[in-house]
């Protein structure tokens, strides 16, 4: 593990070298944009500098390493849940609002998922978040503890409906003889209308329960 300071507490570039031809934010746009076109296997040092017409090497002005790299990505489009919404009456609404923002954030974003879990990429964006949503539940009346694990459990289940999006649909029973498994042919045979709000539920039972 690198002894180095995390990658928000340093300068821009090292103090050597050419004049630079390019920002640090320009180079985390340009990876953002590879991993928004082709996941974040294409995020590569390499195929960041060919994305901006320069050499790899030259990247190494502005940045340690990959790890920077994708911290710097996650930071940013954290950033795009802003500006914060003013905050209403009722906590739980408000939280609910943020939550679909992030889930939007999810869909812009399908590799963001797969960040969330580096120790290092909490930035400055994403403590501004979360310092966002603890206001958002200042009037709620149970300790900080309860609030910290209600808001992982929020994140836990928007990560968890962005990825059903995006996973395969269910299979099929299909060719299958269902005479031994009675109770799957009584909900097939009365499946019943989808709800469209399964999102909203899901969340307002669980938050509610954690935060009473």
């Amino acid at each position: 593990m690198s002894d180095a300071p995390p990658i928000w507490s340093r300068p821009e570039r090292g103090s050597r070298g050419p004049q630079p031809g390019h920002s640090r934010d320009e180079i985390v746009a340009a990876a953002v944009a590879l991993a928004d076109a082709d996941g974040l296997a294409a995020v590569s040092m390499r195929a960041v500098a060919g994305a901006l017409g320069t050499g790899a090497g030259s990247l190494y002005r502005y940045l340690s390493s990959r790890d920077d790299l994708l911290d710097l990505m996650t930071d940013r489009v954290i950033g795009e849940l802003r500006p914060f919404p003013e905050i209403g009456p009722d906590p739980m609404t408000a939280l609910l609002g943020l939550a679909g923002r992030q889930l939007d954030l999810y869909r812009r974003h399908p590799w963001l998922i797969d960040l969330l879990a580096r120790p290092s990429g909490l930035g400055p964006e994403g403590l501004a978040w979360f310092d966002h949503c603890l206001h958002v539940l200042e009037p709620v009346r149970c300790g900080s503890a309860a609030k910290f694990e209600a808001l992982a459990m929020m994140t836990g289940v928007v990560t968890l409906f962005a990825r059903q999006e995006r996973a395969a649909p269910p299979p099929a029973f299909t060719g299958f003889d269902l005479t031994a498994y009675p109770h799957l042919i009584a909900a097939f045979a009365d499946p019943g209308a989808p709800r469209e709000d399964l999102f909203e539920r899901t969340l307002r039972g669980l938050l509610g329960a954690l935060l009473s």
